[in-house]
């Protein structure tokens, strides 16, 4: 389902941004790795990105249609952050109760599944933070600057 997002940007000849294509490539092999380990932990990931993605492709369905869905998208990129907090959040308590485990119990984690998804979600919370910050910050401030300017001039 994922994929379909990318036909539709690829289809209206927009670019593909390094962030869309990198976070599509690393989940499919997360994914996969998770599967083939029966990483416990995965599971919230699949909530939180069906969560988040219901919402999205709402968003984007409403733009697509020309209706206005009253919410700002900066919402969207919050929760796809918060998304990346509580993925990072969820594999260091993984990780934690992974390495204090006593003989005696058993911890349905894989070390190098732990690795991994850590490394995942903190590489996407620093990649939609910079296209946050880019999206909603530098952009309409250098836009705002061009018109100072421009007026300024005339």
């Amino acid at each position: 389902m994922q994929q379909l997002d990318t036909f539709f940007i690829v289809a209206r000849k927009r670019p593909l941004l390094f962030l869309h294509w990198y976070h599509h490539a690393s989940v499919l092999l997360y994914c996969w790795h998770a599967y083939a380990t029966k990483a416990s932990q995965a599971l919230y990931f699949v909530a939180m990105n069906y969560s988040v993605h219901t919402v999205m492709y709402g968003y984007y369905c409403l733009m697509a249609l020309r209706i206005a869905s009253g919410v700002p998208p900066i919402l969207i990129t919050a929760a796809q952050i918060s998304q990346m907090i509580v993925g990072v959040a969820v594999q260091a308590f993984a990780s934690y109760k992974f390495l204090t485990q006593s003989d005696g119990e058993k911890c349905f984690v894989n070390g190098t599944n732990l690795v991994a998804g850590g490394l995942m979600y903190a590489s996407y919370f620093v990649l939609f933070a910079k296209f946050a910050a880019d999206r909603y910050y530098f952009k309409p401030r250098a836009r705002a600057l061009a018109v100072a300017k421009k007026k300024k001039s005339n």
